[in-house]
């Protein structure tokens, strides 16, 4: 079996322990690979949230130069209004969030934007329905 498809997104970052630690918190994501690049020595993560076969790469370097900045970015549905305020919250304590949460209606729903250590933009959001736009479109 071969992966087909989008399979990942790929983020220069400067820190990755930072990095994983913000996605974890965030995303719900986890490492499920880890290694050190043997041709280069660079760090690398990949971090899933076992939700979809879909990682976020995370690639070690001396500094990041391209962010996904708030209209380019990594997107993350949450189980409820009550969780993502939840964590807009903590956001906003840590000084992280960029957008406070926002209802827009159908299809965009309930929305904020985060920053990761890196000025990459992550939304949080609830009442879209991309994957179940996917899953009933023929």
């Amino acid at each position: 079996m071969i992966d087909i498809g989008l399979t990942h997104i790929a983020l220069p970052v400067s820190d990755i322990e930072q990095s994983i630690k913000f996605y974890s918190t965030y995303a719900g994501m986890e490492v499920i690979h880890r290694r050190i690049d043997a041709a280069t020595g660079v760090a690398v993560v990949w971090l899933c949230d076992r939700t979809r076969p879909f990682a976020i790469v995370l690639i070690q370097t001396d500094s990041v130069h391209s962010v996904l900045s708030p209209l380019a970015h990594l997107g993350v549905g949450c189980k409820s209004r009550e969780d993502m305020d939840a964590l807009c919250e903590r956001a906003k304590q840590e000084g992280v969030l960029l957008q406070e949460p926002k209802d827009s209606g159908y299809p965009i729903g309930y929305w904020a934007f985060l920053r990761d250590p890196d000025g990459h933009t992550l939304e949080l959001s609830y009442g879209q329905e991309i994957g179940l736009t996917v899953e009933h479109t023929p």
